[in-house]
């Protein structure tokens, strides 16, 4: 099966991995639509990615929001949700727990809150698939709050493709993967930080958003997948 006709809505489509997904969703015939919170990126992404691709700016932490953009966009087949506020590093020692509270609210609640605000429209054959992160699934010092969020994402799979049936609904867990999400750190931090990282991975690199985009829309296309935690990491659990 492939996307072609097919109405997909990709929050988070504006940079990184929602991007490429994007991108590659359009490749395949589908109707894109992406979401982002900050306008002039939102548009700079529309007009990259050509005429297959409109979107709107939605703030995903906004219920009442949610529920009008969805209304507005109709009927449509495949929702993928790649958002995040971001923080929630630190070692555990001196990790400000009550602080978590806004990653959490910007994924986890976030994501959720679209999934369900989507369910009035979402087709019964349609999908929906998260991301999460491999903080997750395997160990890394100073991410016991990204493990605790990312987790309850990826928990929250089988039961959700249960509830959902036949609506089918998996999460995919990228590794570290060179997306804008770096550029915060000075540009050499930023390069030792990626080559370390590279390093210790049995592929010996690190990811690229097109690679995750890949498994994302195999899951879209795949009628056959539910359920499922789909690792794209490098190999970091075994490393």
């Amino acid at each position: 099966m492939t996307l072609h006709g097919q109405k997909v809505i990709i929050f988070g489509g504006t940079s990184g991995i929602g991007l490429a997904t994007a991108r590659m969703a359009a490749d395949e015939g589908a109707d894109v639509v992406i979401t982002g919170r900050d306008q002039a990126r939102l548009e700079k992404a529309i007009a990259e990615l050509g005429k297959s691709v409109s979107g709107e700016s939605v703030d995903a932490t906004d219920r009442q929001a949610l529920y009008d953009f969805f209304a507005r966009i109709g009927d449509f087949h495949h929702l993928v949700l790649s958002i995040s506020s971001g923080g929630g590093a630190g070692a555990f020692a001196a990790l400000d727990i009550q602080a978590l509270q806004t990653p959490i609210e910007g994924k986890v609640i976030a994501q959720l809150q679209a999934a369900q605000a989507a369910l009035n429209t979402l087709a019964p054959a349609g999908s929906i698939t998260f991301v999460s992160a491999a903080s997750a699934r395997a160990a890394f010092a100073g991410t016991v709050g990204l493990a605790a969020i990312n987790g309850a994402l990826n928990a929250a799979a089988a039961t959700l493709a249960l509830e959902l049936k036949p609506r089918r609904v998996n999460v995919v867990s990228p590794g570290i993967v060179d997306t804008p999400i770096w550029s915060h750190f000075p540009e050499t931090e930023r390069k030792n930080l990626l080559e370390r990282e590279a390093k210790a991975l049995p592929v010996g690199r690190i990811g690229q958003p097109e690679e995750v985009a890949q498994t994302i829309v195999m899951l879209m296309s795949n009628g056959f997948i539910t359920g499922t935690v789909i690792d794209c990491d490098g190999g970091a659990r075994v490393k």
